[in-house]
């Protein structure tokens, strides 16, 4: 019996070892094909558990290491593994800090407590029909229930480390699925909408997040990023995820058509899905902070205050020619497929595409996330935004992620995510206050 112990233990350390050690290579190895991308992009943000994982392999085989040489390999590896796999937590206190001074520059010194409070005093706005003789609706503030259960409060921390293993809790929220807001061209088009959590007894509108989905303009739907969704939802946000038709079977600008009707029809239907449409932002990832950029940043029916941008493409011509190495995704033929050529064949179209075309005058405050190590969309572009947008008086916030690849947030409770997630609920406590 313990010869059969010794030997499921050694095999165990092999399989903990390796397991590990190639799950930790992808922190510094760049994903060379699609396929292979999930491994680059979950690498980071699971690198907790990753430092549990090599520390157990290399106590394990430091036990064997001394009867037996193939653990002595296993021991080194799981050093060296346990060594890259704390890059990312090394790291975090200088991309905070960062962080923190950004916020601080762009949004005043006092903007935690500005945040703080608005977060607090974040109350519904009822839309009351006004006396028979009055042609207009009046506004009013409606206090909370006090029997309602209070909102929960922005994260306390940065970084929670019980949440890298357990995964940030939720809170119930109210739910719309398959509301259809058009149909061009025949295509059906649908929101999705997170209410939060209390129902009042007169209708009440919230400040709103409009959600784009990413995708390379190609893939997705309005209830990607649910876990987003739902959270901001329970702080008191009416979040609206919105669908929008795909290249290339519909090339640009149907995209940025859609995102305008999906607009257009949350501002005519705003009490029904309790949109508070004076304290609107619009958030997206990738592809969907490609247009989330380009409808806030032009003349808009709808005022927008504030832009989440979550590694979205900036200028199309420049991401066309300076290609990131990897180029897992193949960028030349996404670009091509959204926009129908190459910029040789669309210069016009391309430019009318780029974002970074249309910072010429002072915009909505915008807060700019990208990864350190994204290989579908630089960092580098987001940078030139930011600094393109400060030129121009506009209010931006800049966070870059050193240790994370395109996509990070699909990992909610990852490390990367959990910073980004800090701020974007800060930064959107500060703009919709």
């Amino acid at each position: 019996m313990p010869n059969l112990f010794n030997a499921l233990l050694e095999g165990l350390t092999l399989l903990i070892g390796g397991v590990a050690f190639f799950l930790t290579a992808w922190i510094v190895v760049p994903a060379p094909t699609f396929a292979l991308l999930p491994l680059g992009v979950g690498a980071p943000e699971i690198s907790p558990g990753l430092i549990v994982a090599n520390a157990i392999a290399a106590l394990l085989a430091l036990w064997y290491a001394r009867k037996q040489w193939q653990f002595r390999v296993v021991l080194a590896c799981s050093l060296f593994s346990l060594t890259i796999s704390t890059l990312p937590l090394s790291q975090f206190p200088a991309a905070n800090q960062q962080a923190a001074k950004s916020m601080e520059m762009a949004l005043g010194a006092d903007y935690l407590s500005v945040s703080q409070l608005s977060a607090l005093l974040r109350l519904p706005i009822a839309r009351a029909q006004a006396s028979a003789g009055k042609a207009s609706e009046q506004i009013t503030s409606v206090a909370v229930d006090e029997a309602s259960k209070p909102e929960p409060p922005m994260r306390s921390q940065p970084f929670v480390l019980i949440d890298a293993f357990r995964g940030i809790p939720e809170e119930p929220v109210r739910m719309s699925t398959a509301i259809p807001f058009a149909a061009p061209d025949g295509v059906p088009l649908t929101l999705t909408v997170y209410h939060p959590p209390q129902v009042d007894k007169q209708l009440a509108l919230y400040p709103t997040i409009v959600v784009i989905y990413g995708g390379a303009w190609q893939r997705g739907s309005p209830n990607d990023d649910a876990p987003f969704s739902r959270y901001m939802a329970a702080r008191g946000y009416t979040v609206v995820a919105i669908d929008y038709r795909h290249a290339p079977r519909y090339p640009f600008p149907a995209q940025l058509e859609d995102v305008r009707s999906a607009l257009t029809y949350i501002q005519q239907h705003a009490e029904a899905l309790e949109v508070d449409v004076t304290r609107l932002a619009l958030m997206g990832r990738s592809a969907g902070a490609h247009l989330a950029m380009l409808a806030a940043y032009q003349p808009s029916s709808i005022a927008v205050r504030a832009v989440v941008n979550y590694y979205g493409p900036v200028d199309l011509t420049k991401g066309y020619y300076d290609l990131p190495n990897p180029d897992p995704i193949n960028s030349r033929a996404v670009l091509k497929a959204l926009l129908g050529g190459s910029p040789e064949q669309f210069p016009a179209l391309y430019r009318q595409a780029s974002p970074s075309e249309l910072i010429n005058k002072p915009l909505p405050t915008s807060l700019l996330v990208y990864g350190g190590r994204d290989h579908l969309v630089q960092a580098k572009f987001g940078r030139s935004l930011y600094d393109r947008l400060q030129a121009t008086g506009s209010r931006a916030v800049w966070l870059e992620i050193p240790w994370a690849e395109h996509a990070f947030d699909k990992v909610f409770n990852g490390v990367s995510n959990q910073l980004a997630l800090y701020y974007t609920e800060r930064f959107l406590a500060w703009t919709l206050r």
